[in-house]
Formats: structure tokens, sequence, C-alpha cells
């Protein structure tokens, strides 16, 4: 995977705000066959695979809408933290807008791995830093030592918070620098992928969710970021194009019915811009 469209060769730049309006109005007042629905129930799925769970998406759907399955064989992790991605992805929505910070961090973590045996395990350090040498599971590349993460961390979190308002290549260069360090004990992928759908948000890029066939290619990306970044790029522009395509024109007539139903102008609250409340 290479090049791209010319359409690609510049950042997608959206309504973000629509687009986190809807999925949290349909969060909040439990629409049915949703936008929101099919962003949690994509991104869970595919994040999750991509770290081994054997849950299909007919089952993650059913995990989200019943918190149940049917199926025989199935890890009770890849249930719970197809449940807690659930609950993580609601986190980030919820604070789209917050910077970057270590608490940030450590709380996905948390939530993602909470009630796993990872987390009855103190080896686990689960919703804190790592506390012993770890390897990313498909990247043969070293990762920072325990006793240095909390200050690498803290100095990538303030050097990417003092840059202000960030484009596509600034969140990728924070998702790898994030994974180089591998701060968690586990779950780095996970947690460095919902980051990053939370800054496309927070800087008006059009988010992406990576799907498992494009894993190869984003691996591929991670590992050769520092010679050919263009690698990763094309590959989460790729990702960003399926993005467009499958969400955003369901979540712009949504929000054009609710303004619409509402009597507003495009925002359906009085305001000229974009986004309903």
């Amino acid at each position: 995977m290479s090049g791209g469209s010319a359409a690609q060769m510049e950042d997608a730049v959206i309504d973000s705000e629509t687009l986190l309006d809807v999925l949290l109005h349909q969060r909040e007042n439990r629409v049915g066959d949703s936008v929101y629905k099919m962003v949690q129930c994509d991104f869970a799925y595919n994040s999750n695979r991509m770290e081994g769970s054997r849950l299909t998406p007919e089952q993650t759907r059913m995990v989200f809408g019943r918190g149940e399955i049917s199926g025989e064989g199935i890890p009770l992790d890849d249930i719970l933290e197809a449940m807690n991605h659930f609950e993580a992805f609601d986190a980030v929505l919820d604070r789209s807008g917050d910077p970057l910070d270590a608490d940030l961090l450590r709380s996905l973590h948390g939530i993602l791995k909470a009630g796993t045996a990872q987390a009855k395990n103190p080896l686990y350090s689960v919703g804190d830093y790592k506390r012993y040498e770890n390897v990313v599971g498909a990247l043969d590349l070293p990762t920072t030592p325990p006793e240095k993460v909390e200050a690498e961390m803290e100095a990538l979190l303030r050097g990417y918070e003092r840059a202000g308002r960030h484009d596509l290549d600034d969140v990728l260069s924070f998702h790898v620098a994030f994974e180089r360090i591998h701060p968690f004990s586990d779950g780095n992928g996970r947690i460095g992928r919902l980051i990053m759908f939370k800054e496309c948000l927070r800087n008006g890029i059009a988010p992406f969710i990576v799907t498992d066939d494009l894993r190869a290619f984003y691996i591929r990306g991670l590992q050769r970021f520092h010679e050919e970044r263009g690698w990763l790029r094309d590959t989460c522009l790729t990702a960003q194009d399926r993005f467009i395509e499958r969400y955003l024109p369901l979540a712009e007539s949504y929000a054009e019915a609710m303004a619409a139903a509402l009597g507003g102008g495009p925002s359906g609250d009085g305001r000229e811009g974009g986004g309903i409340r």
C-alpha cells in the first residue's frame, strides 16, 4: 500500500463538532440503529481483533446490544475487553476536547482492563504504568524500561501539548512515540488507537478505525516510521477514507434531521455552524 489518491494528499478536515454531537446525542437517547453503535462495534471489533480477540463482528454487536453472546470457546476476557472498549470509547467522546495527560491515559487503561485476569494480577499494574519489561507484540523493537517510562511519557505529553493545534502527522508521530515507549503492561495498541481517534476529533481531523485487514500495513508503518513516514500515513489515510465514506454521510443526515425537527438552522439550536445539542 503506497501513494494515495489526490484527495489523500491533504488532511481530511471535517466538522468534528457535528460528528461528536451526533455520537453523543445518539448515545444519550439510546438510538438503536445508529452511527454511534456502528462506530462502537466496528472500533471494538477491529482493535481487539488486532490483538488476538476471537470475537466475530456479529458477536461484538451482540455484546454491545445485550451484554452476552452465543457460541463456544470464547475466552471471558475477550468479552470483557469488548465491553470495556465500549466504555473507553465513551470516555474518549466525553473527554475529546481535553488535553492529553497521564491521568487520562491511565484511566483509559484501567477501563480497558477492568475485571480481566490481568486486573487480578499485580504483575500487570492495570491502570498504571508498567513495572516490568515488556515487548511490542508484533514489532521487533525495544521498549522503554519501566524505570524510565514516567519521565519519557511526561516529556512526550508535554512536548505534544506545547505545540498547540495538531495535524494528522502530529497525531501519528505521537502514536509512534507512545507505542515505542509502550508504557503499559498490555493494551498499548488499543489505548494508542483510542487516543488517535480522540485527537482527530479534538483537532477537526476526520477520525479513523484501523481495520484488521490493514494490520500488516499498520505494523509495517510503525516499524519503519522513522525511515519512511508515508507508509503509516497512507495506511491511516486509507482508514480515514473508509470512515468518511461509511459513517459521515449517516452522521450528517442525522444532524440535518435533528436540525429540521428542532426548527433551527443548520445546527438545530439557532447557530449557523454545525452541531446539535
